[in-house]
C-alpha cells in the first residue's frame, strides 16, 4: 500500500482503479474501534479524480512504513547487477537521525508552547490552503488539539521539518473536531486569504 520510493499510498478510485497519493492529500484520519495489533485507521483522501474518496490504512503504513521499516525494499545495484535490500539501511539511517533528536515529524504545541515529535497516526484533519497545509494534531503528550500550518513536504517527507511554521493561537474546546473542520472550510475560503494578506 505505501511506496517508500515515491512517498505515495496506493488506495482504490471508483473512476480510475488504483490512484496514489502522498500524505498531505489525506483529508481525515480516525483510528476504528477494536483491533490494537495492527490498529486501523479510516482516511478520506483528495483523489486525482477530484472527488475524496474512503480508505483504510494500518498503523504500521502510516507511521513505520515512511521510514522503511518493516517494508521489504530492493533496488538494483548497478555496481553487482544485483537486487539488494534497502530495508537494514534505512532502519539504521531512521535509527541515527532519531538518536540524534532529529524526529521525523513534528508540530507545535499551542497549549505546552513548545514543539513536539509526533508520527502521522496523531494527525486528525488536513486541510490544504494556497501554499500550505493546515494540520490537525492531537499531542501524544498533552491530548489537547494544536493546528499548525506547514508546507506539504513537512507532511510527505520524513526528517523534513519546515524552518518555519504558522501555529493558530487557540486553545480548542472539547468539540475540538467541529471546531477544526470549521477552519478547514474557512482556511480554503477568500476571507482567509484576505485576513492573511492584511497580517503580513
Amino acid at each position: 500500500m505505501y511506496d517508500r520510493l515515491t512517498t505515495r499510498y496506493t488506495f482504490a478510485c471508483p473512476e480510475h482503479g488504483d490512484t496514489r497519493v502522498s500524505l498531505s492529500s489525506f483529508r481525515r484520519l480516525e483510528r476504528l474501534p477494536g483491533a490494537s495489533h495492527p490498529a486501523v485507521f479510516r482516511v478520506r483522501f483528495e483523489c486525482g479524480c477530484g472527488a475524496e474518496h474512503p480508505g483504510l490504512v494500518t498503523h504500521e503504513e502510516l507511521d513505520w512504513a515512511p521510514l522503511g521499516l518493516g517494508t521489504s525494499i530492493s533496488f538494483l545495484n548497478l555496481m553487482t547487477a544485483r537486487l539488494e535490500a534497502l530495508e537494514a539501511e534505512l532502519a539504521e539511517l531512521a535509527a541515527t537521525k532519531i538518536g540524534a533528536g532529529e524526529w521525523p515529524w513534528s508540530f507545535y504545541c499551542y497549549p505546552e508552547n513548545q514543539p513536539r515529535p509526533v508520527f502521522p497516526s496523531s494527525f486528525f484533519l488536513l486541510a490544504p490552503g494556497q501554499s500550505r497545509v493546515g494540520l490537525a494534531v492531537r499531542c501524544p503528550v498533552c491530548s489537547r488539539t494544536s493546528i499548525n500550518l506547514v508546507s506539504e513536504q513537512h507532511v510527505d517527507l520524513p526528517f523534513h521539518n519546515d524552518a518555519e511554521i504558522g501555529i493558530v493561537e487557540h486553545v480548542f474546546s472539547a468539540d475540538a473536531e467541529h471546531i477544526v473542520e470549521e477552519f478547514a472550510a474557512e482556511l480554503g475560503s477568500a476571507q482567509f486569504e484576505a485576513r492573511r494578506l492584511a497580517l503580513e
